[in-house]
Order: C-alpha cells, then sequence, then structure tokens
C-alpha cells in the first residue's frame, strides 16, 4: 500500500470541500481537477484558514474543554488540511502535467511544515489532554492524538524541539526526491529484435522501437516483468535486471543514507535505543525483538525450503542448456525466468496465457460484483472530471438502505508520469459527525487487454484497501479508514487475495466474460500448485527486504548499500554486483522504515481471518460481519481488539507458517 506525505496523526482519509461539522453534506463529492495555478491558490487559502482555526482552538479555556469545543473543532481542523492534501496526492502522483506535480510536491511540503509546527502547538496538546472522552471511541480518538503530538516532539525541550521539526521537513523533502526520481526516469534501454524471442505476440506489438527496428523499453512493470519472465536470451535479462535495480541511483543512495541518520537522530532526541525502537512502540508488536523473533521464525520455516527451490531450478536450467547442474550458475536475473518455464512444464501453468481468463474490464467487473455480494454495497459509474481519460469514477451506494456510501476511482493503465506501482489512495476519510462521506482511489500500471494470475491477486489486493476505505464509518475523519496500525493495514487486503485462488469465486468470472475460457477445478488446482513452488524463495526474499530494513534502523548504524551486499550476498542468488537495490526501496522512505515487517505480520492475520468463512468465501453473512468489525471501524478501536472480536479468539499464525512453506491446502 502505497503511504502519502507524512501525517503525524496517520490519517489517510481527506476530506474535499467538507462543510462544517454540522451543515448538510455537498451530496456525491468529487476529487478537483488541479492544475499548477490551482494547487498552489489552495494550498495558501486552506493553510490560512487553518492557521485561524488553530488560534480559536488555543483559546479554549483549559476549564472548558470539552468533547464538542476541542475534538470535534480538532477534527474538522483535520478535514480542512486534508480538503487539499488529498486531491494535491493525486494531482503530484497522477497528473499527467509535470508543472502540477512539481507544484504538488511545494504544496505537500508546506502542508508538512504545517502539520509539523501543528503538532508541537503545545496550548492545543493541552487542551487535548485535559479533555475528558465520553466513551471508548474518543478514548481511543484522545490516546492517538497524544500520542501524534508527542511522537513530533511536543513534549521535547524547545532545543530539541526544533530540531525535530527541521528533521521531519527535511524527510518529506528526501521522500518526494526519492520517489521523484524514479517515477520520473525515462530511461529506455534497447534490445534487438533477436533479444526479444520468447516474448508474446501482444507483448511485442504493443512495445515501442526505434527506427533501427529495435525494441526501447523502460521500467513500468507491464514492459518489465513479462520480459523478465519470458525472454529467452540470459543476456538482455541480465542487462535489464541491472538497469531496473538502479532507476533511482546513485541519487537516491544518497538520500536513503541520510534518512537513515536523521531517523537515528530522532531516536536519541527521545532517548530511544533505536528508530525501531521509536516505531514499534505505538504498533501490534510494541518493540523490535518481537519482530526479530518473528522474522527468526520466517527464517527458520523458509531456509531450506529456499534452497531446495533454488537447486531445483538450477537443475532445471541445466537440463534446457544440456549441461550438469554443477556446469551451470542460478543467477537472479534467471529465477523468474525458470520459475515460469518450471510451471509451464511441471503444472501447464503458463501466466501469459492465463490473460485470456481474465480480461481486464471483466475482471474489475468481477471483482465490484463479488464485493457487491459480500459486503452489501453497489458501485454505479457516474460522471466526473478526471484527470486522464481513462480514469473511472464510481458512487459506493448501500444495497440495505440504498444510502450514498462514498465514492471511488479507478485509474488501471500505465502512462508516463504516473505513479509506477500499484496502491490505494485514501482521498477523503469518512466522519459521521462531519457527515462526510470518503473517497478511495485505485492505481495500478495493468495490461489493457487482461490479466495474470499475480495481477488478478494484486487487483484484489488493492481493491481490499479501497474497500477499507470507502466502507468506514468512523466518528471522527482522522480515524477513518486505512488509518490503523501499519502492521495491520495490510491484512484486510491480503485476505481479500484468496478470492482469486479459490474456484467458488472464480467461477464467477465468466458471468462478465462469455467467450472467456471456463476456469475449472483442474485449473485452479494446477494454479495452486504452481503458487505453492516458488513459496520459499518468495518469503525468503521478503524475510531479506525485513531483516534489511530492521538493520538500517537498529541499534548498530548501517550504511544502505554495504549492508545490503553483505546481506544479500548471504542468499542463495547472492548479490548481483553492479545494482543498487536499496536505491528503488521506495517502503523504506514512504512509511515502512523498520515497518517492511508488517507485511508478513499482516499476512498472519489475514490468512487466519479466513478461517471464519469456513469453504465458503462467498457467504454474505460473514462478509457483512467482516464489514461491519473490521473494514467500517478504521482505528476506533486496537486491531488486536477488532481481530479478536471477529475471530472470537485469539489469533494463530498456523495458516501463515503453512502458507510460507507450500503446504497449504487449496
Amino acid at each position: 500500500m502505497r503511504m502519502p506525505t507524512v501525517r503525524l496523526l496517520a490519517a489517510l482519509g481527506c476530506a474535499l470541500g467538507a462543510p462544517a461539522l454540522d451543515a448538510q453534506p455537498v451530496p456525491h463529492p468529487r476529487i478537483p481537477l488541479w492544475d499548477a495555478a490551482a494547487i498552489d491558490a489552495a494550498c495558501s487559502r486552506d493553510l490560512e484558514k487553518a492557521r485561524k482555526q488553530v488560534a480559536a482552538l488555543e483559546k479554549v479555556p483549559l476549564s472548558q474543554a470539552t468533547v464538542a469545543r476541542v475534538f470535534r473543532p480538532w477534527d474538522g481542523l483535520q478535514i480542512l488540511l486534508e480538503d487539499t492534501e488529498g486531491p494535491v496526492e493525486v494531482m503530484t502522483n497522477m497528473s499527467p502535467d509535470e508543472k502540477a506535480r512539481a507544484a504538488g510536491e511545494a504544496c505537500l511540503l508546506r502542508l508538512n511544515e504545517f502539520n509539523t509546527g501543528l503538532y508541537q502547538n503545545e496550548k492545543i496538546y493541552a487542551r487535548i489532554r485535559r479533555t475528558a472522552p465520553a466513551d471508548d471511541t474518543d478514548r481511543k480518538f484522545k490516546k492517538d492524538a497524544v500520542e501524534a503530538f508527542e511522537d513530533t516532539g511536543v513534549a521535547l525541550p524547545p532545543e530539541k524541539r526544533a530540531r525535530m521539526k527541521a528533521i521531519l521537513q527535511r524527510m518529506e523533502e528526501i521522500r518526494q526526491g526519492f520517489n521523484r526520481n524514479i517515477r520520473d526516469n525515462k530511461t529506455r534501454l534497447s534490445f534487438a529484435p533477436e533479444e526479444m524471442k520468447g516474448l508474446p505476440v501482444s507483448y511485442l506489438e504493443k512495445a515501442k522501437r526505434d527506427d533501427k527496428g529495435n525494441y526501447l523499453l523502460g521500467f513500468e512493470y507491464p514492459e518489465y516483468e513479462p520480459f523478465m519472465t519470458n525472454a529467452e536470451n540470459e543476456e538482455a535479462r541480465r542487462r535489464y535486471h541491472v538497469a531496473f535495480n538502479n532507476r533511482g541511483t546513485p541519487e537516491n543512495l544518497d538520500l536513503l543514507a541520510e534518512s537513515t541518520r536523521l531517523r537515528r537522530e530522532i531516536a536519541a532526541l527521545f532517548g530511544l535505543p533505536s528508530y525501531a525502537h521509536f516505531v514499534t512502540r505505538r504498533r501490534m508488536v510494541e518493540k523490535p525483538e518481537t519482530v526479530l523473533r518473528f522474522l527468526d521464525q520466517v527464517k527458520d520455516k523458509v531456509r531450506d525450503l529456499d534452497r531446495k527451490e533454488m537447486a531445483e531450478l538450477r537443475a532445471f536450467k541445466a537440463e534446457r542448456l544440456g549441461k550438469k547442474p554443477e556446469e551451470v550458475t542460478l543467477n537472479r536475473w534467471d529465477i523468474a525466468y525458470y520459475q515460469e518455464q518450471l510451471k509451464k512444464e511441471r503444472y501447464n501453468v503458463d501466466q501469459e496465457a492465463l490473460r485470456a481468463y481474465f480480461p481486464t474490464e471483466a475482471s474489475v467487473a468481477w471483482v465490484m460484483a463479488m464485493s457487491t455480494e459480500l459486503y452489501g454495497v453497489r458501485f454505479v459509474q457516474a460522471e466526473a472530471p478526471v484527470w486522464d481519460p481513462t480514469v473511472r469514477y464510481y458512487d459506493v451506494i448501500d444495497g440495505k438502505s440504498g444510502g450514498f456510501l462514498g465514492g471511488i476511482y479507478l485509474d488501471l493503465f500505465p502512462r508516463e508520469g504516473k505513479y509506477g506501482h500499484a496502491a490505494a489512495f485514501g482521498v477523503r476519510g469518512a466522519s459521521l459527525l462531519a457527515r462526510r462521506t470518503p473517497i478511495s482511489v485505485l492505481v495500478t500500471n495493468f495490461n489493457r487487454d487482461g490479466l495474470n494470475h499475480h495481477e488478478i491477486e494484486t487487483l484484489l489486493h488493492e481493491f481490499g484497501h479501497v474497500l477499507h476505505g470507502v466502507l468506514s464509518r468512523t466518528r471522527y475523519a482522522s480515524e477513518a479508514g486505512t488509518s490503523v496500525e501499519r502492521d495491520f493495514v495490510e491484512a484486510p487486503s491480503q485476505m481479500y487475495e484468496e478470492w482469486g485462488r479459490k474456484i467458488e469465486p472464480l467461477r464467477l468470472l465468466r458471468r462478465y466474460c462469455a467467450a472467456c475460457p471456463e476456469i475449472d477445478d483442474a485449473l485452479v488446482k494446477r494454479l495452486h500448485a504452481a503458487r505453492s513452488f516458488g513459496r520459499g524463495i518468495q518469503y525468503g526474499r521478503q524475510h531479506l527486504y525485513a531483516s534489511y530494513d530492521m538493520a538500517l534502523f537498529g541499534e548498530r548504524e548501517a550504511d544502505p548499500m554495504p549492508t545490503w551486499i553483505r546481506m544479500e550476498s548471504e542468499t542463495p542468488a547472492g548479490y548481483v554486483p553492479g545494482t543498487q537495490f536499496p536505491g528503488t526501496f521506495g517502503h523504506l522512505l514512504g512509511g515502512y522504515g523498520a515497518g517492511y515487517y508488517g507485511y508478513m505480520w499482516s499476512e498472519v492475520i489475514a490468512l487466519d481471518m479466513l478461517s471464519r468463512y469456513g469453504k465458503n468465501l462467498m457467504n454474505p453473512a460473514v462478509g457483512r460481519r467482516f464489514r461491519e468489525l473490521i473494514l467500517s471501524r478504521g482505528r476506533e478501536k486496537p486491531a488486536a481488539n477488532m481481530v479478536r472480536e471477529f475471530l472470537g479468539r485469539d489469533p494463530s499464525p498456523e495458516a501463515f507458517f503453512e502458507e510460507i512453506t507450500g503446504q497449504r491446502g487449496n
């Protein structure tokens, strides 16, 4: 999941033109399409309004610090700020206009600076602390707000507080620069026609070519991933792999190193041993030692399987080349290719051929239909201004009451200057008090004609985040949607991936593509078998990423590139000289610093929550319960409490450990 600008209250929901708390809501709100001038104007206007609201809050007598006089105006201030931040995030990451993207970055820096000062405001902090919560929801709201103030340095001595403010501003500049270096990289590699052998005809037909007939490929995932899994020419794969893993460097290595130093300094300001201690104390895990024990468990489970699968791929490569296994080396640029070839041969699963089963438009309609059946909502396409002609908008309607719940935008296909990954942007959060409806944006970079099975899982995953945002029904906007603990936020979306692996949900896809090949039990079993192979390799890699993240932000000082070389060199495929992967690892600057473990930690919960569905993933009664207890609640309760309530027991890691070792049944 993509994380937005530093938000010190961790609220992802953003309001657009939200009314006063006691006013009637604007029906069916939309994201405004702002150019550079409009972004600058909105930024200045709303910051000026925010300063006036801050001044009013500061004047509330401490003796009159009530929920009505403090909590509600405070959340209204968050809404006001997010009125700008939400659409600016969209324009910064999706606008085709380079000037608008630059203006968006400048505005986000201004908002970040204001937010830091706001959360260091001693007068407002004192009033929030003095306020007596009326119920559990208000108690959780107060706890989250107080922690956000304290994590920003409000209780530090003045000189440390000033240093904290400077660090947070610089970290936002670093985040933007890091992402920009990747997003705006226009490099295209030239490949001769003979280097393209193995690529599908549909891929070749879409690829750009120069006047000599050579193919020109960039770093978009629909270009890179099919090449690495299908191109027969090993040298071509090597060249593309090296370039792809250097696409943000060398500048990004310097930015990452600076970020690690600054985060180490943050920990020191708070008297903590490491940035990992600073972060995890607000998460489900509570302390780094819990993370490290968890990662050790993962390593113990996948180490041998990782080596076994790599040995199988090496033997398979040797067989294809007519050599003995000891005569060949399985290089990192070989792994995706030989996994794909092995799965074709052993399981009769061809990811490119699967695109015929999953046409893109039919797949989107299918996911919406399943969400309708499970969660009792409808998606109604409606007119809305959009930043690109391919973007579409839907109203989300409650199936029982017919009431308007929120809106979603789908931005599905790659284009120049667009955010390069798959993500859900929580643009506008829900607030029952403000009568405010949410908006989420689904951003992917899919093939227009069809999806492979990996992309089906990606679609379900990101749509799970979208639902978490748009089905939120929280009292306060700052508690809405995916503002939950970072090591829980992936769980609902990871759980939804399972609907792409079971025959009952997959059969429904034929309703939206009568001409598509039928998905039957035999295909699903082959997909499961093919997916099970490579679990060791996949989770070995996830373990490396999470361990590297904890090493960078742990108690010992770590230089990003030498640390990566040492750690990757210890894996079965080793380190590829000349590659600088850390310079492309945007998660470390986008909110997952000392938090990448959360992907696997969340998956423990996700796979366990599936148990409530039994053998029927299309059970609407369980779906409604999941909507009520998890999706609608945002972070109004601690994640651990919500999970226990949904499960009716403490969570178990059994399904996760079966999954990562390829032993979980279908």
